[in-house]
């Protein structure tokens, strides 16, 4: 198998045909110029050292020297061993609640935030589990397809804003319907979502979506964001805090923990519940629930090793540059003046 370590740098490759346009240009004009001297001939004879193809065979050694030095920064490597390996652990789907009350305060930064930093922190505690995300507000996306690649899951984590889903609402159930979809039900691994949201459920039933979950042995623990008291909700724009959303008699709205629904989805999600504060966020009491759950074996086919050859493209610049380095713009002319292949008359 062939990658690139470091494969957007081979968008420099689309200077090369920028580089031969310019060098057809010069050379048209440089043509020119010459043929205000006279014909081709006549040039010749009163430059006789000076060679018109020399430059052209320089630049077309340069233009493959510089392909191959991109190639060499790209860093092409190969696959050189796979191995079947046998992997043991549990599915787990994150919901995260993106609706604009998890922009309240009353978790520092701000709910949705406190909620990624502990993600990031759950994933940095995960060994074989495979984890996904599904981000809900109105509606629900599934951000993240369920994966063991936790780098690529803390990239995804790091671009989720309020903005990210276009309706506003909460919908749990929703989102508990997506991760049963995104589940796959049929390899017999545990499975487990982790819900995090301030439990302001306005779009469906979350209860029944749990409980028809549950029945599939999936279990649903809750993490509460916010508090009872509640906060209120800033108003962005270019990044910059502006105010803050207020109801139709223009007082300002509080966000405030819907502690009561977090409970019931958890009940009825056969699983736990616990309300992060700014202290704790919680999950290192799911992640023990977690790691009670029965770890099946699937298996994951990989490539184990991969091996540079940064260093094949690297001698073949090096040797080409050598080669143009010195070959001269002028003719040699005491081998011109052999002329071993002109023929005599007799």
């Amino acid at each position: 198998m062939l990658r690139f370590e470091h494969i957007q740098l081979l968008w420099a490759l689309a200077l090369l045909p920028v580089m031969i346009l310019v060098f057809l240009l010069v050379k048209r004009w440089q043509r020119k110029v010459l043929k205000a001297f006279g014909d081709h001939k006549t040039v010749k004879q009163v430059i006789p050292e000076v060679s018109f193809s020399r430059p052209k065979i320089k630049f077309w050694i340069f233009l493959v020297s510089f392909a191959s030095l991109i190639l060499a920064a790209a860093n092409p490597q190969i696959g050189t061993k796979t191995e079947e390996a046998k992997r043991s652990g549990s599915d787990l789907m994150i919901l995260l609640d993106v609706s604009n009350s998890m922009l309240a305060g009353d978790l520092s930064p701000n709910r949705l935030e406190n909620a990624k930093r502990a993600i990031s922190q759950l994933l940095d505690n995960l060994h074989n589990d495979r984890v996904g995300i599904i981000i809900f507000a109105g509606e629900a996306y599934v951000q993240l397809p369920i994966t063991t690649d936790y780098s690529a899951a803390k990239l995804f984590l790091n671009n989720i804003s309020t903005d990210i889903v276009p309706t506003q609402g909460t919908a749990i159930g929703a989102a508990i319907e997506m991760g049963m979809k995104s589940f796959d039900l049929v390899n017999g691994t545990s499975k487990a979502m982790i819900l995090m949201t301030d439990g302001e459920n306005h779009e469906d039933d979350a209860v029944s979506a749990a409980k028809a979950a549950s029945s599939k042995d999936v279990a649903i623990h809750v993490i509460g964001l916010g508090t009872p008291e509640g906060a209120e909700m800033p108003i962005y724009q270019n990044g910059n805090p502006v105010g803050f959303r207020k109801d139709e008699n223009g007082k300002v709205v509080l966000s405030k923990l819907n502690e009561e629904m977090c409970k019931e989805v958890a009940a009825a999600g056969n699983g736990a519940y616990v309300r992060a504060t700014n202290a704790n966020s919680g999950l290192n009491i799911v992640l023990d629930q977690v790691n009670k759950m029965q770890k099946k074996t699937y298996d994951s086919r990989m490539f184990k090793n991969y091996e540079d050859r940064f260093q094949f493209f690297i001698g073949i610049t090096l040797i080409l540059l050598l080669v143009e380095f010195f070959i001269s713009n002028r003719k040699n002319l005491k081998l011109s003046a052999l002329n071993l292949f002109e023929v005599r008359e007799s």
